[in-house]
């Protein structure tokens, strides 16, 4: 959770701290809170149950991060605290890549193992 976004919660249901706050008044930040950031952590959630559930959807990952778009998103999605991706042709592309890498590396034999030298 955010603590700065806590704090200014705290100061604005404290009156400046003329009184003191209640559960009610951190139930408010939170649902405030989770108004505001829940997209970003369903999207994350999402994203984590798709491709850490197997080593074939682990490779698709890491095929997909080598991805120039799904860098910058990534990026503009930290920098900006929300999903980004406002672009429906690379998001579109994007589903191609996945759906076509997850198929690979779900029908093709793992390559062996590199030996360390």
């Amino acid at each position: 959770k955010s603590g700065r976004m806590c704090a200014e919660s705290i100061v604005e249901r404290s009156e400046a701290g003329a009184r003191m706050i209640c559960d009610r008044d951190l139930y408010d930040y939170i649902n405030q809170f989770d108004t505001k950031y829940g997209p970003t952590y369903f999207v994350l959630d999402a994203l984590q149950k798709l491709f850490y559930t197997s080593d074939a959807a682990r490779e698709s990952f890491v095929d997909l991060c080598e991805e120039r778009y799904v860098q910058q998103v990534t990026f503009d999605s930290y920098l900006y605290k929300t999903v980004q991706g406002n672009n429906p042709v690379g998001d579109l592309q994007l589903l191609g890549k996945t759906l076509s890498s997850l198929w690979k590396n779900n029908t093709s034999k793992p390559e062996p193992m590199r030996e360390l030298v």
